[in-house]
Parts: structure tokens; C-alpha cells; sequence
């Protein structure tokens, strides 16, 4: 969902939408990460550089 929106209906500014919610719109994207990763059959162990 397009963050402006976000914000205009929970009545925030984009700014306190982004203090507020960044940890949580972080772990979403974490999540969504490991799920095409896991569709695509990547190991975490070929995900890190050395």
C-alpha cells in the first residue's frame, strides 16, 4: 500500500509514519525477502559475502 496513503488514514504525517513504523515495515521486508529467496531455493549460507 502506498505509504501517503498510510499516513492520511491513520491521520500521521509521512514522517511519523516513517519514525513510527520503520521497524515494523523493516521486518516485512525482511520477511518478504526470505520468502522469494525461500521460492527460489537460495540458502542463507550463499546470501553472505566473505
Amino acid at each position: 500500500m502506498d505509504p501517503v496513503e498510510v499516513a492520511r488514514r491513520a491521520d500521521h504525517s509521512i514522517a511519523v509514519l516513517w519514525k513510527f513504523y520503520a521497524k515494523i515495515l523493516r521486518g516485512q521486508e525482511h520477511r518478504a525477502n526470505q520468502l522469494i529467496d525461500d521460492a527460489l531455493g537460495v540458502s542463507e549460507e550463499s546470501t553472505t559475502t566473505e
